[in-house]
């Protein structure tokens, strides 16, 4: 049986360098998978450095899953094309919100993750105390595609007696 731990808010930032897919240019938006949830951003018109700053919630419970991402481009009248993939594994971030660091000062680093090859992290991804809040900075590589990241902040979002804390 799934046991619910609290929700996730993964907010996502912004594309960088994303593939083109017209001539001029793409029209991006993100779905994001985790379990049996789906959810999608707005789509980006003519861009391929969109800023989207939308935050999407999932609700987390054991067992964890990982996050998958896809970016697609919009078209209007033909199936809308793949612009790469990534993942998230979400263990070490869940296991960081376990430990209940209230009391710490602000700006601690919990934890680093470094890009190897069985995750898609473009850089460091350091999981920090911040605000009272357990919050991480990804910048994920897309994969299947000829170029282009997604960078996302997480941030977990309490339900008391979820955790069992």
């Amino acid at each position: 049986m799934e046991h619910m731990m609290g929700l996730l808010r993964v907010r996502v930032v912004r594309g960088v360098n994303l593939a083109y897919r017209d001539a001029r240019g793409s029209d991006p938006y993100v779905v994001m998978r985790m379990g049996g949830q789906k959810l999608k951003t707005s789509v980006k018109k003519h861009n391929v450095n969109p800023v989207w700053n939308e935050d999407l919630t999932l609700s987390v419970s054991e067992p964890l899953r990982p996050i998958k991402l896809q970016v697609y481009d919009k078209d209007t009248f033909s199936r809308d094309d793949k612009m790469g993939d990534a993942e998230i594994d979400i263990q070490p971030f869940v296991e960081a919100v376990k430990m209940n660091f209230s009391g710490l000062p602000n700006g601690t680093i919990i934890k680093t993750l470094t890009p190897n090859r069985q995750n898609c992290l473009a850089e460091e991804s350091a999981i920090v105390w911040k605000d009272d809040m357990i919050v991480q900075d990804v910048v994920l590589r897309l994969r299947n595609v000829e170029s282009g990241e997604l960078e996302l902040q997480l941030n977990w979002i309490n339900i008391p007696g979820a955790l069992g804390l």
